[in-house]
């Protein structure tokens, strides 16, 4: 079922096979925001949980005025976040301002040595992505894994667009930066 208003509908009737489709179409956007914000792989597949437990209970409470995976991802990041406020662990670390552009990772390699070593680039910058601090983590992959626009990034995490923006530009600059000291090291 891929309409949300019928999918919704047949949901709060009680129809376990839509709620189950809900979870399966809406389970990979819920994990990206959890798995990069909880840093303890433990309390993931609880936090996963906890997720689809609160959408359900509140489901009858959801009007259209956003899509519906907006506001399951705004109800995943809101989760996270009283999680980590729990847990006291920061959610942004200073990191200061950087101008620099980013540099996209060239990903259309068809000889074995180039998908080799994008292989290995994929695996670098997925590292180096879940050192960032959560929100950075968080912003990152809704943007480029989900494909998700400033404006539904700024309703699933109620910050202002240009503070997303901000976000994101500074993760894109602090993982360039990473991964440059890291091919120098290579280099050298």
């Amino acid at each position: 079922m891929t309409d949300p208003q019928k999918l919704v509908a047949a949901v709060l009737t009680g129809d376990r096979k839509a709620y189950k489709s809900l979870v399966l179409q809406y389970q990979r956007l819920v994990s990206h925001i959890v798995f990069r914000m909880v840093p303890v792989s433990a309390d993931r597949e609880d936090m996963c949980q906890e997720v689809f437990i609160k959408v359900y209970q509140h489901l009858s409470g959801f009007r259209f005025d956003s899509q519906l995976s907006t506001w399951i991802g705004r109800i995943a990041y809101n989760t996270c976040l009283n999680f980590l406020d729990k847990k006291k662990l920061p959610l942004i670390n200073d990191l200061g301002d950087d101008d620099n552009e980013y540099i996209p990772v060239d990903t259309t390699a068809t000889m074995p040595d180039e998908a080799l070593e994008n292989k290995e680039l994929k695996a670098i910058l997925n590292r180096e992505i879940e050192k960032l601090p959560p929100v950075y983590r968080t912003v990152v992959t809704l943007f480029h894994l989900d494909h998700l626009s400033y404006d539904e990034i700024s309703h699933i995490t109620d910050m202002p667009e240009g503070t997303v923006k901000s976000y994101l530009f500074r993760a894109r600059n602090l993982l360039k930066d990473r991964l440059l000291r890291q091919y120098r090291r290579e280099e050298i």
